[in-house]
C-alpha cells in the first residue's frame, strides 16, 4: 500500500505550517521549500482549506495557516480525508465485481490490516512530525532566507 502524493504533499505542508506559527504561509514559499508544482500545491491547499485544516486569507498580505494546534490534528483523520480510496483490494470498493465476494477469506484480513494502520496513525498528531529543526542542505532556503537569514522550513 502506498499513500497518494496529495497525502504526502498535504502533510509536507502541514509541516510547513506547524514550523512557521507566527506567520502566514504562501503556496509559493511551500512550493519552493519542497519542490512541488504550485498548481498541485493550490489544489491541495484548497481541499485542506474545504475540510476545516487550514485556515487562508485572501490579497496581498495573504497566506495559510494552521486550523488547528499541532497536537489536535490527528494524522489518520487527515489521511482519511485527503485519499480518495483507501480500498486496498476490489471487494472493499464500492464498485465491486469480484466472483469470490462473500466466499473469501481475504477480505477481512485486509480490512483488519487497513483498520490496524488507521489507528496506528489516529495515535500520531502533527506534533509527532513536526521536526524540531531540519538539518542544513535538506531543504533548500526560501528567496528570503537565501538574502541573509537563517535556513528554516
Amino acid at each position: 500500500m502506498r499513500l497518494t502524493n496529495m497525502s504526502d504533499y498535504a502533510v509536507r505542508l502541514l509541516i510547513h505550517l506547524g514550523r512557521h506559527r507566527d506567520r502566514l504561509c504562501t503556496i509559493a514559499e511551500i512550493a519552493q521549500v519542497y519542490g512541488i508544482s504550485e498548481p498541485h500545491l493550490m489544489k491541495i491547499t484548497h481541499r485542506l482549506a474545504q475540510r476545516g485544516w487550514i485556515r487562508t486569507v485572501r490579497g496581498k498580505n495573504g497566506g495559510m495557516e494552521l486550523a488547528h494546534e499541532p497536537e489536535d490534528i490527528r494524522l489518520g483523520a487527515l489521511i482519511r480525508d485527503m485519499e480518495n480510496d483507501l480500498a486496498l483490494v476490489e471487494c472493499m470498493g464500492a464498485d465491486n465485481h469480484c466472483i469470490l465476494s462473500g466466499c473469501c477469506g481475504l477480505t477481512p484480513i485486509v480490512a483488519g490490516a487497513l483498520k490496524a494502520f488507521m489507528d496506528h496513525l489516529d495515535a500520531h498528531t502533527l506534533a509527532d512530525v513536526i521536526p524540531p529543526a531540519i538539518p542544513p542542505g535538506r531543504i533548500t532556503p526560501t528567496r528570503t532566507e537565501a538574502a541573509g537569514s537563517p535556513t528554516t522550513a
